[in-house]
């Protein structure tokens, strides 16, 4: 090998450039080999050529600068960090860094690459980065056995434009990006996972700028830059709601992933614009890594109950839905008369009211499996729960949801007629289930302005709306599922939302739970989610890597299935809903 491709950089140096402590500079290309070189591409970061006494021609070599090895612990897993800048300049590196850190924190060595910009003239913008990243890819693999990490647990992290090339590093390494300059580019350019946070350029509507159509035009589709070759690796995708650069981008690439059964998970954040996620959220990215054991073996599994449920009993209320003699629609084959049942805390610290409706298949209502485990989270952070008995099993000769539609729309109301001398707020009411229930939450969420039944009392004068909902697993979301697990995974585009939903004017926003792996497709949720945006309901969707139906009954910690309560909390809280 080339000794130009290898070069020591002393920390000094570079402390004005990077916060974190870095080590050795490694460049990409041997000497009169970098292929397209053009004249005007430098590869700097946007710190650098700020720097007093830069000089571009000092600065044209494409590299790789190690940070300092973690201090504890260390994974067999390594991480290479791609600033983005719009192919224009490497422009992230500050805002990476708390991410760094904790990727550092967590035993994960990593190593920044600074590829050149801005962009090449007469090519695609994104060919000489594209060039350099599969390069870096390379030396990467090859210095595994010197750094003690796996050769196949490589992974790559990006923003934005950086986010781009992360993906085509991710979906596209079997497609030479150069001819081979060395025995070095004998090694394969695949990447074992990829963290794109708000990829850029994803869409046909946006090849290289922001999405004309906010991604959602007639005829846009991937960038035909992705390849989805057979190394095509897992994914945990970040990006807002918010963003120019389309998350539809996201969730385009996210079904095209399912389609191929590669494990992925999608994180849209309501409201949140462009930019790399903050320390907090990117823990998501490490439960990722942690769920798919690319940095150790998963814990032991807990059991939902026995980690929310309090050793001591708190206050519980129970009532009957429906006066005597006045229950719309009796069924025979439904033996109980429905019920709701407060669940209230010690200390209020929120006026907010969170209804559950548990799944079962409308067969039957899981009560304490699904519903009682969430109330008991939710009052030891001050809320109040109420948790629906709603009628099952499935009526006879009506529609599945029939009877548990109109229970959902009778509680609601009644909590809101009771709200105030409970000193609640009737205005801040929000519904949550669970499959069939997140089918529930659906129908309840998007009609509140179609009627279940005749009113039978002054309880129903109130209004049934809602100010969120929150969807986990739903069932039966999608024409390919209607009512059993989807065909095809809910990813053809044929396969729509079920006609049920209305999506009228009252319809809130949304925080959606779906494991990744769910035979009730996690497209339920993807297209629900997509649907609520183009109405302007800014929305959360979490989906979970590798995870089925039920993911939170039996969890790890340190993944988001353990954690996907506290997920619930943060969109509350960004919302305003829990104060």
């Amino acid at each position: 090998m080339d000794k130009h491709l290898f070069c020591a950089m002393t920390v000094a140096l570079c402390a004005a450039v990077f916060a974190l402590p870095t080590g050795e500079k490694i460049y990409l290309w041997p000497k009169d080999k970098m292929p397209d070189r053009q004249p005007h591409q430098i590869a700097a970061t946007v710190a650098e050529t700020k720097a007093p006494g830069f000089k571009a021609d000092e600065n044209r070599e494409p590299h790789l600068q190690w940070y300092e090895a973690p201090r504890g612990p260390k994974t067999d897993a390594v991480m290479i960090i791609i600033s983005g800048g719009s192919y224009q300049c490497c422009c992230d590196l500050p805002a990476f860094e708390p991410l760094v850190k904790k990727l550092l924190d967590n035993g994960i060595p990593c190593v920044n690459l600074t590829y050149r910009t801005p962009r090449p003239k007469g090519l695609p913008i994104y060919q000489t980065a594209w060039e350099d990243g599969q390069r870096a890819v390379r030396i990467v693999r090859s210095e595994a056995a010197k750094r003690g990490y796996d050769p196949e647990k490589i992974g790559v992290m990006g923003c934005s434009a950086g986010s781009h090339l992360a993906v085509m590093l991710g979906t596209s390494a079997l497609t030479p990006a150069y001819r081979p300059v060395d025995d070095l580019d004998k090694l394969p350019c695949h990447v074992n996972w990829a963290i794109p946070m708000c990829p850029a350029y994803a869409l046909t509507d946006g090849l290289d700028d922001r999405n004309a159509t906010k991604g959602d035009g007639p005829d846009v589709k991937l960038n035909p830059s992705f390849r989805f070759d057979a190394k095509t690796c897992p994914m945990c995708f970040f990006h807002g709601g918010n963003d120019p650069y389309s998350p539809i981008g996201s969730t385009q690439i996210y079904r095209q992933l399912r389609r191929m059964k590669v494990p992925a998970e999608l994180h849209l954040d309501a409201d949140r614009g462009h930019g790399p996620v903050n320390a907090e959220k990117f823990e998501r990215a490490l439960e990722f890594l942690r769920q798919m054991q690319f940095i150790g073996k998963l814990g032991r599994e807990v059991n939902h109950d026995h980690r929310h449920m309090p050793n001591d009993t708190l206050r519980t209320e129970k009532e009957l839905l429906w006066p005597e003699g006045k229950m719309p629609d009796p069924m025979p084959n439904q033996g109980y008369k429905p019920y709701l049942v407060w669940f209230i805390p010690e200390k209020l610290t929120t006026k907010a009211i969170q209804v559950i409706v548990p799944g079962g298949g409308y067969g039957f209502c899981n009560f304490n499996g699904e519903g009682t485990p969430v109330a008991h989270y939710l009052n030891g952070k001050g809320m109040a729960a109420v948790v629906v008995m709603y009628r099952c099993p499935r009526p006879q000769g009506k529609p599945k949801h029939f009877s548990g539609w109109q229970d959902a729309q009778r509680a609601i109301r009644m909590v809101r007629a009771e709200a105030p001398a409970r000193g609640l707020d009737p205005n801040r009411i929000g519904i949550m289930g669970f499959s069939a229930g997140g089918h529930l939450t659906l129908m309840t969420a998007t009609n509140a302005q179609t009627p279940a039944y005749a009113p039978v009392d002054d309880i129903d004068k109130l209004p049934c709306t809602l100010q969120w909902a929150c969807p986990v697993y739903p069932a039966y979301a999608l024409t390919d599922g209607a009512d059993a697990p989807n065909k095809e995974g809910g990813n053809p585009d044929g396969a729509v939302l079920v006609p049920e939903f209305a999506f009228d004017d009252a319809t809130p926003p949304m925080c959606f739970f779906h494991g990744d792996a769910d035979v009730y497709a996690s497209m339920n949720s993807v297209k629900a989610w997509e649907k609520l945006r183009r109405m302007g309901r800014q929305s959360d969707l979490h989906t979970l890597a590798k995870r089925g139906h039920c993911f939170q009954m039996n969890a790890a910690p340190g993944t988001g299935s353990y954690t996907w309560l506290d997920q619930l909390w943060d969109f509350l809280a960004r919302k305003g809903l829990s104060k």
